[in-house]
């Protein structure tokens, strides 16, 4: 079958070796393993950051989100059967998705959007779980609850954010105020959802301040969390709540203390690579995302279609990614 892998961590994404076309067998599927037929994938900053960092002895095969159609089942599989039409994020512990065949615990795959195509429904569930779990399972926001608190997101106008800004929006009480530094981004928040928009480039407290606000209740950070970290804790009200997902150098949670502020890590892959009793809770996020792109509450995020699944068409994506100028998500589709 095609793929396409990385056979040297490190090297820059213009050089052609950084990404290569590849043949390798089809695999078969494991008890709990769905086999599906990839129709699209979306690129996320992990498959930027594990091609430049992660060493390998064989090639490896990127990518985790993807939408495609089941083909064969494990023995054990009571989810789903042949010809179903799937999306999911997969498991960072096992082979990505940029292939024509990926296998997936049907556990965290969810039944593609009928009212959306391969493309279109890739761009959605590494974002959509992320988003999902960092404000109901890690700050625990309240469905259709939280009136009269307010919300930050800082990097509101990539995948995570555009979701992010979409959920709280729609589902909660939560009053969302978004950053974004480009114009253009800060159209694209404003018109996902957000109550307010501010610029992180700039000093955020009085921006914030001249919307009205003296504090928030809750700041989710998702990306520069190092270099906005003070800024933060000083906007955060007393017994506030912040959550972030980028890799800061160092994080001073002794910061936190004079307001007991709580600090929340989400890592989307923490379900599948530790098998948690929990794991299948991921399967019914996405069921539930499709439901609410079906029923119009929520929409896809997909900011630029780059061709079919081929190394020349990814580089080009990860080279996007990397820009950090990305808005919304970067999909490919086809082999």
């Amino acid at each position: 079958m095609k793929a396409i892998v990385y056979t040297q961590h490190g090297l820059p994404i213009a050089d052609p070796a950084s990404l290569i076309d590849f043949d390798l067998p089809r695999p078969a599927p494991g008890p709990r393993d769905l086999l599906v037929e990839v129709r699209a994938v979306s690129v996320n900053p992990v498959d930027t950051k594990v091609r430049k960092g992660s060493a390998v002895t064989e090639p490896r095969v990127l990518g985790w989100d993807a939408a495609g159609v089941v083909r064969a089942i494990g023995d054990q599989v009571t989810l789903f059967k042949p010809g179903d039409e799937v999306f999911y994020a997969g498991s960072i512990v096992r082979p990505g998705s940029y292939s024509e065949f990926h296998l997936v615990d049907e556990r965290i795959a969810g039944r593609k959007p009928a009212n959306l195509g391969f493309a279109d429904a890739a761009a959605l569930p590494l974002t959509s779980l992320t988003a999902w779990e960092l404000l109901f399972d890690r700050v625990q926001a309240q469905e259709g609850g939280d009136r009269g608190k307010t919300l930050l997101i800082v990097g509101a106008g990539g995948g995570v954010g555009s979701i992010l800004v979409q959920l709280a929006r729609r589902l909660t009480g939560l009053t969302v105020i978004g950053t974004a530094s480009r114009p253009e981004t800060q159209e694209w928040v404003a018109a996902l959802g957000a109550h307010h928009v501010i610029d992180h480039a700039q000093p955020m407290r009085p921006q914030l301040e001249r919307h009205g606000f003296k504090n928030v209740d809750i700041a989710i950070s998702l990306t520069h969390t190092g270099q906005h970290y003070a800024q933060l804790v000083d906007m955060l009200a007393p017994q506030g709540k912040l959550a972030l997902i980028d890799d800061p150098d160092a994080l001073d949670a002794m910061a936190l203390k004079r307001k007991s502020i709580s600090l929340h890590w989400e890592l989307m892959f923490t379900r599948s690579m530790f098998e948690t009793p929990d794991m299948i809770r991921q399967h019914h996020i996405l069921d539930r995302v499709a439901k609410l792109i079906d029923d119009g509450v929520l929409k896809t995020t997909v900011g630029e279609h780059f061709g079919k699944i081929d190394a020349a068409n990814l580089r080009r994506a990860h080279a996007l990614i990397e820009s950090n100028k990305a808005r919304g998500k970067a999909v490919l589709e086809g082999f």
